[in-house]
């Protein structure tokens, strides 16, 4: 018999906001499907959320529905909020897992060197558009009265209490993200909604394949573990917070690096990518 260890977000309804459809958020829905839960895919790029949601349907672990939405645009992501909340008939969980930095091909420079462009795309895409998630969900948990569980995914950029230079943004942006997190778990924890964050070291994604193999040699030493954890390692730990293995867990930060982030010194991410 299946226990509810084995499927800890069984008869969950789920909505992956933000590269659902790719990289962290693509493990992040199946494993969210696999332990139980019906998962609303939602990417900027229509392809890859209904790929997503048809490998979870051909599984047959559970329901899926692919969701098209820009986070950038608040509009998109109240409708793509609203739509699987009518898709499964409310909703228990939301996760943000668009965030990160070489993927948006941020150059790695000084802050005099930043642009405003540049800036505003490393918080659009790490922490505005958290804002707007959060501000589109929190009303249907209160609603239902049965409250719901948060999770932002970060980085051990702006959560490891270190400077990130060449990466003031996105460090910055992290940062605020895990203030954002608790504060959200203070303002609605008596609603039953609790808000936790998942913060990753590096992780071996397709956004990190240009990296120098003796700069990734290098990383991988510098981790205890010995390597670089997978986008699964990060799923893992963001069922647990979705789950009710984690009921009384609210306003954590919790680092998925390999130890990375209890050492010093640490690493600046300057340099990681070779973009010649």
């Amino acid at each position: 018999m299946t226990t509810e260890r084995e499927l800890p977000l069984r008869g969950r309804r789920v909505v992956v906001v933000g590269g659902g459809g790719g990289g962290v958020g693509h493990a992040i829905s199946i494993a969210s499907a696999r332990a139980g839960a019906s998962v609303a895919v939602v990417d900027a790029r229509g392809a890859a959320a209904t790929a997503t949601a048809e490998q979870i349907t051909a599984e047959g672990v559970g329901r899926a529905v692919p969701l098209v939405a820009d986070v950038r645009d608040g509009g998109d992501i109240d409708r793509a909020v609203a739509a699987a909340c009518a898709a499964f008939g409310g909703l228990d969980g939301v996760v943000t897992s668009l965030g990160g930095l070489m993927a948006f091909d941020v150059p790695f420079v000084r802050l005099h060197e930043f642009t405003d462009e540049d800036w505003d795309t490393v918080f659009d895409l790490n922490i505005r558009y958290v804002f707007r998630v959060v501000r589109a969900a929190i009303p249907i948990f209160v609603e239902q009265g049965t409250g719901g569980a948060l999770v932002t995914v970060g980085s051990d950029g702006g959560t490891a209490g270190h400077g990130s230079p060449l990466t003031a943004a996105y460090g910055a942006a992290k940062a605020g993200l895990a203030h954002l997190t608790k504060t959200l778990a203070v303002e609605y924890g008596r609603d039953g909604i609790r808000c936790n964050m998942v913060s990753p070291g590096p992780t071996a994604t397709t956004s990190v394949a240009g990296v120098a193999s003796s700069i990734s040699q290098r990383m991988d030493e510098l981790i205890p573990l010995g390597r670089r954890g997978s986008p699964e390692n990060v799923a893992d730990a963001v069922v647990f917070m979705l789950s009710d293995l984690a009921a009384h867990v609210n306003g954590q930060i919790l680092g998925v690096d390999g130890g990375l982030s209890v050492q010093r010194p640490m690493p600046s991410f300057a340099g990681i990518h070779d973009r010649t």
